[in-house]
């Protein structure tokens, strides 16, 4: 049996057999990684196959420059023969090689370092997969309880944080986010007012477009569109802001002087979102309605003043405090999903990454259940 290579320049193998029990490979030419090696497969079924085979030896004497593809070729082989209870006679080996070789050998391979062959039955997959979303839920909970805490040692005065971060988280949640707020806010109103107008005018309706696009941005899209924006731009800022630190060890620099990273960090940001939404969500409610105002203005013929009036007769304190308390909650997760995202992150550059991206889909998810939580009981209790 001979296994070539497709070139000439490359490494060959070929089996020969000397006697009744005797089994001598023969190695020639050059054999690097960077060329295509001969694979151990056919020698190992060639060995399986011999009956009475008791030795195998070696034969080098035409092989040229060779480098660890080599080496893996022989361990195989080695394994092959080991498994039969095959001697092996290394003697026409160089040297070096039969050192590689013993080296080779003299480390067993580490156990779960090989990536298993057969893939999980679908019930273990599921099995883990349930174990993992209990041991998450575990998690979450864990860190809830020590916001709370932190929270309880904010109520009395004894958090440990410096005043001028919450200002400054204050800042990023509030003021920077105003332009991208601006823009969606104005567009969800557009997108309200143009497609009650397509309908509400086929009936002489047109100025209950006005009353449309209130209770909608009041009671739910203006809160819900807001919290989207910010678990997009704060949410994933808070998780890859912590992930960084916790990948530096800044965290556990701060729990090695005493101080608890979650009063030192995870609070302000979690008080400055909870501030900062129901202010983000008024500002929502207005671009809206002026957003509303612009089509209903300039596609329906409506006057401001009439448009205003009906606005002003639709809107209601419930609908308007029912939003502003859902923004609010909304804040609440965002800045919890973004905190536990960051402290998860792995000690690597590319969990951070992930752990950001963790956190948007962390916090949208929960944001829009909430919502449709929110939907259900002001329906009971009739609001």
């Amino acid at each position: 049996m001979e296994q070539a290579a497709s070139k000439a320049n490359q490494g060959t193998v070929s089996v020969i057999h000397t006697g009744n029990s005797t089994l001598l490979i023969k190695l020639s030419g050059p054999w690097h990684l960077t060329r295509d090696v001969p694979s151990a497969a056919n020698l190992r079924r060639e060995i399986e196959s011999t009956p009475m085979l008791k030795t195998v030896s070696f034969d080098t004497s035409g092989l040229a420059d060779w480098g660890s593809g080599l080496i893996s070729f022989l361990v195989q082989t080695s394994a092959a023969c080991r498994a039969h209870s095959i001697d092996q006679d290394r003697g026409g080996m160089p040297e070096g090689m039969r050192r590689l070789l013993e080296l080779a050998e003299a480390v067993p391979e580490k156990k779960g370092t090989r990536v298993a062959e057969t893939r999980a039955s679908f019930f273990q997959r599921v099995g883990n997969l349930t174990i993992g979303y209990g041991l998450s839920v575990g998690d979450f909970m864990a860190f809830l309880g020590d916001l709370t805490v932190a929270f309880g040692k904010f109520l009395r005065g004894k958090a440990r944080y410096r005043r001028v971060d919450l200002v400054e988280v204050i800042q990023e949640c509030g003021a920077n986010a105003v332009g991208i707020v601006t823009l969606i806010s104005f567009l969800v109103g557009v997108i309200l007012a143009f497609m009650g107008a397509v309908q509400l005018s086929q009936f002489g309706a047109s100025i209950y477009v006005a009353d449309l696009v209130c209770i909608g941005m009041t009671r739910d899209m203006g809160a819900i569109m807001t919290a989207i924006i910010m678990s997009g731009r704060t949410g994933a800022a808070f998780a890859a802001k912590l992930g960084t630190m916790k990948v530096t060890q800044e965290i556990d620099a701060l729990t090695t002087m005493g101080i608890s990273p979650m009063e030192f960090l995870v609070l302000p940001r979690v008080i400055a979102l909870v501030l900062m939404m129901p202010l983000l969500c008024l500002y929502a409610d207005l671009l809206g309605i002026v957003g509303g105002l612009f089509v209903g203005v300039g596609m329906l013929g409506l006057s401001a003043r009439n448009y205003m009036q009906e606005t002003i007769s639709t809107l209601t304190l419930t609908n308007l405090f029912g939003g502003l308390f859902k923004a609010t909650f909304y804040g609440f997760l965002i800045a919890l999903a973004g905190c536990l995202r960051g402290f998860q992150c792995g000690n690597s550059s590319s969990a951070v990454g992930d752990a950001a991206t963790q956190a948007v889909v962390m916090s949208i998810v929960m944001g829009v259940v909430a919502c449709g939580i929110f939907a259900v009981v002001f329906n009971v209790i009739g609001i």
